[in-house]
């Protein structure tokens, strides 16, 4: 079902399967979330949580015990529960059950609030323990927006600008072996603040940038000055994606506390990187804005 925020002449459209954002339109009706077309990729903006992306053989150990848990984990599959608060305010949340204990054996809750304020969209992710032993995961956004916003642009005429110059190796993802190889990487930032967008950017999956200083970027056509800006204050790492076998005319800008396999870890879930914990009874919340510029 779908539910619908206002505020300002500004439009916000939330899937309760997964608390998806389906549509965010400005005051003219200009969408910029990605319209979900499957012939390029049926999802706008899954939220992914317990696991980032793929573990090893879709398998994993915790507390001795091997789990499967699915790509991306399972919270974008979960049809939430839901309370609006506002016309401009909606919070979705769920907790665990018989089939998500069978995958990954924690007792949580999980919140997802989502606050227009006219360009601006605020949404905070609140993580909350209610086991009786310490709880591990992953927490990851994955928003795709149009590029291009217009018919008379190109995927090219767009730029990734961060607020500061930044030097910054991605690791490549491994194709044959699904993994991230830590040792085989590229340099996309190298003391600049700019990426210029090209297709063959992704002929090796996502750019992947761990640990910089920026925590905020906008996705923009520098003639217009017209995009979007994601700020992402309490993720690790920002990666970029779209389809590297088709011209899609959408990014994704992904923050990650996480990420899939690395060729260099274990199959111990409390060893992937940037793994979160909360002890028993402790919370942690976590900030994403988006703005339409």
């Amino acid at each position: 079902m779908l539910l619908t925020l206002n505020d300002q002449g500004y439009t916000v459209q939330i899937e309760t399967v997964g608390a998806e954002l389906k549509s965010y339109k400005n005051e003219t009706g200009k969408e910029f979330i990605w319209n979900s077309d499957p012939a390029f990729w049926p999802r706008s903006s899954p939220l992914l949580f317990p696991t980032i992306g793929n573990l090893r053989n879709g398998k994993t150990w915790i507390n001795g015990t091997e789990y499967e848990i699915p790509k991306h984990g399972f919270a974008k599959t979960t049809d939430m529960e839901y309370t609006k608060e506002a016309d401009n305010k909606v919070t979705f949340f769920f907790q665990d059950n018989e089939d998500t204990l069978k995958c990954y054996p924690f007792r949580f809750r999980l919140s997802m609030s989502y606050e227009l304020k006219g360009p601006k969209l605020h949404i905070t992710y609140l993580v909350e323990n209610k086991d009786d032993k310490d709880m591990y995961y992953h927490l990851g956004a994955h928003p795709g927006f149009m590029c291009p916003l217009n018919e008379n642009e190109k995927f090219s005429d767009y730029v990734l600008k961060f607020p500061y110059k930044e030097t910054c190796d991605s690791p490549v993802y491994d194709l044959k072996n699904l993994q991230f190889d830590p040792v085989n990487t590229r340099r996309f930032l190298d003391d600049t603040d700019t990426i210029h967008l090209e297709y063959s950017l992704f002929d090796m999956d996502a750019m992947v940038f761990p640990y910089m200083k920026s925590k905020s970027v906008q996705l923009i056509n520098p003639s217009t000055g017209k995009g979007v800006q994601v700020d992402y204050p309490d993720f690790a790492t920002v990666a970029f994606w779209t389809p590297s076998d088709v011209e899609a005319p959408f990014l994704c800008v992904e923050p990650w506390n996480g990420a899939a396999i690395f060729a260099d870890e274990d199959d111990n879930f409390v060893n992937k990187r940037d793994i979160q914990m909360l002890k028993e009874g402790e919370s942690k919340s976590y900030q994403l804005d988006i703005h339409i510029l």
